[in-house]
């Protein structure tokens, strides 16, 4: 089991480059294994472009995982986006990983001029369009929704097979949208029975699909001071990989002593 980690975005402080910098310091110095960063175009909590971010965490961290969890991605065009993927990526030293989502704030993409109502077909389209850009010397991609030809994007991803692409969502779409093309599947707040459920969905999608389920990272979620023996327990029942844990201090201090104390106990134990 890894930890990763979810800073406290409604206290405004991912937009803070002194206490992102500390918090992103001590969780790779304490050895969690990931760190996310959310999207959101329209929001009143200060919340920072996330590739961005995570460019700038990359500069301050040396070894922890730069994760989006989720990257909102129907609202961004595929060239220009596998470039800055592709750059994040190299300039981290392979270190990225791309959670997606299709989104559900329709503010949001009338204000980028996007259609919410094909957001889940794009967002397919996108995953694919992604992969091709990543994997062909001249990528081309004719879908519904998203088209190109004779593109040519420089550099290439540190993994021969392209940037790892996490499915993030509650819904059965999203489980039958990583089983049919997510490297991972990230499903957010759900009760033990409807996990189960989602969690059948994709390996029953994934066969269906000639994929092995076994394949599909599973990452679930908590909070960092409300996580136990027993919710880790549950979460390895599951088969989770990781859990993304969020904490709620504002302070620095705080948050890094919070930190300290969960690596005692669980990080150095691993």
């Amino acid at each position: 089991m890894e930890f990763g980690l979810l800073p406290p975005y409604r206290e405004g402080v991912a937009a803070d480059p002194e206490w992102m910098r500390g918090f992103a310091g001590a969780a790779d110095r304490l050895g969690f294994e990931s760190i996310y960063a959310v999207e959101h175009l329209l929001d009143e909590h200060r919340i920072p472009d996330p590739i961005d971010l995570l460019a700038y965490l990359a500069g301050v961290t040396d070894r922890i995982v730069l994760a989006t969890g989720v990257l909102v991605l129907p609202l961004h065009a595929p060239v220009p986006l596998a470039k800055r993927l592709t750059t994040l990526d190299v300039l981290s030293g392979g270190r990225l990983r791309l959670g997606v989502g299709v989104g559900r704030r329709r503010e949001e993409f009338e204000v980028a001029g996007v259609d919410f109502t094909t957001r889940g077909a794009r967002t397919d389209e996108m995953i694919q369009a992604l992969r091709v850009i990543w994997a062909a010397d001249v990528a081309s991609f004719n879908g519904r929704h998203v088209a190109f030809d004779g593109v040519v994007s420089r550099p290439r991803t540190v993994r021969p097979a392209g940037i790892p692409i996490h499915v993030g969502g509650r819904s059965e779409a999203a489980a039958v949208r990583a089983g049919r093309l997510g490297d991972g599947f990230q499903p957010l707040d759900l009760d033990d029975e409807t996990l189960t459920e989602r969690l059948r969905t994709l390996w029953e999608t994934a066969v269906e699909s000639g994929r092995d389920p076994d394949s599909i990272e599973l990452t679930l979620s908590g909070r960092l001071d409300e996580v136990d023996d027993a919710a880790i327990a549950s979460a390895e029942r599951f088969g989770a990989a990781r859990l993304v844990l969020s904490t709620r201090e504002r302070r620095l201090d705080d948050a890094v002593a919070q930190l300290e104390r969960f690596a005692r106990q669980y990080v150095d134990a691993r």
